[in-house]
């Protein structure tokens, strides 16, 4: 249940601190009404500031934004990592990957030249007249991510939930710090159940003027995320000291090792999804051992003329594997051939395989 407070102090932090959106600027609006991260980034916020705001008739395959985009221009571009991802991984890293372009990436002066030119290009991506991109609704892979602040794109990464409207946090793309999703709004507070929360994540507690009454008609759930004004987000994390956040994964998903460590899955599948041939992955605790399910690139592996996709895997397995501590290894590896059940803001569906 969110009162007009959540949604005016949305509004108000989005006014305050994206101020390069001016009145008949155009924006294209992607992520679906239902969830308050499009409905507040993507409608209200935009609709107040006087902005004219396209829809998507169509699926939002790269293409079909790609093409919005060189139609509308958009200053502001509102997405989740899984398409920004795309982009990158199809428009920019095959560029990287040829022989002469990585001879000349170890240049000096030259690297500097083609990551610049490299940038330009991906700015026309995006309409060629982009202020920032603001990820939000999952954690952006680390190797675009690295990509990314490396060009001196203008990306950055917010943090939020329905429950709250749905800001908790965000720092414009000048200010944002690698790994991190931003530090927290105005007239919002965050607290870590952590005995030290700059080293030992704990799960994330808010509460302020963004903080939701409750759910509807359901007291019992009510009270297992609230007390004493602030609720727990089910976020584990870590904090710095300029309130920056930076997410370890769900609490719910964390898998406790046979010696009773703390195992994030986010954080494997992410290293896991940065090796070859890898779309994306789940990591699912079987019996005490851990599975990666993994749905790979068949159309790159086809191109490339790889015909023991599992074999590859195992490979990635074993490499991965030298980087994990001992309690989090791989033990098997298991491939999928269609892509995972998501949500629709792209989250993959993961209580639908905790079996495997």
């Amino acid at each position: 249940m969110l009162p007009y407070r959540v949604l005016w102090s949305n509004a108000r932090f989005c006014l305050d601190n994206i101020t390069f959106l001016k009145p008949g600027d155009g924006l294209v609006s992607m992520l679906p009404m239902a969830h308050m991260y499009g409905l507040m980034i993507e409608l209200i916020f935009p609709f107040i500031r006087g902005c004219h705001i396209y829809f998507l008739t169509r699926m939002p395959s790269p293409k079909v934004i790609i093409d919005a985009f060189a139609a509308v221009k958009p200053k502001l571009v509102v997405t989740v990592p899984l398409i920004i991802e795309k982009i990158i991984k199809t428009k920019v890293f095959p560029l990287l990957e040829k022989p002469l372009m990585k001879i000349l990436l170890h240049v000096p002066f030259v690297d500097d030249r083609l990551l610049g030119r490299i940038k330009e290009r991906l700015n026309e991506t995006f309409g060629g007249n982009l202020e920032e991109v603001i990820v939000g609704g999952a954690a952006l892979n680390k190797e675009v991510e690295s990509f990314l602040h490396r060009i001196g794109f203008h990306y950055t990464s917010g943090y939020g939930m329905t429950e709250c409207g749905p800001l908790i946090s965000y720092a414009p793309w000048n200010e944002c710090r690698p790994a991190s999703c931003g530090k927290v709004v105005d007239r919002m507070e965050i607290k870590v159940d952590s005995p030290d929360p700059y080293n030992i994540p704990g799960v994330l507690w808010v509460r302020g003027m963004n903080l939701m009454q409750g759910y509807y008609k359901n007291p019992e759930a009510t009270e297992e995320v609230m007390s004493d004004g602030w609720m727990s987000t089910g976020d584990i994390c870590t904090i710095d000291d300029d309130n920056y956040i930076y997410l370890r994964g769900r609490d719910k998903n964390m898998i406790l090792g046979p010696s009773g460590q703390n195992i994030y899955p986010e954080e494997i599948e992410q290293k896991l999804n940065n090796m070859p041939y890898v779309c994306e992955s789940v990591v699912v605790d079987d019996n005490n051992s851990l599975i990666a399910l993994v749905y790979p690139d068949f159309d790159n592996a086809e191109k490339q003329g790889v015909t023991n996709l599992q074999a590859l895997m195992e490979e990635n397995i074993a490499q991965l594997n030298k980087e994990l501590p001992a309690y989090s290894q791989i033990r098997r590896v298991k491939i999928y051939h269609e892509e995972f059940e998501k949500t629709p803001k792209r989250s993959i569906k993961r209580y639908l395989y905790k079996r495997g």
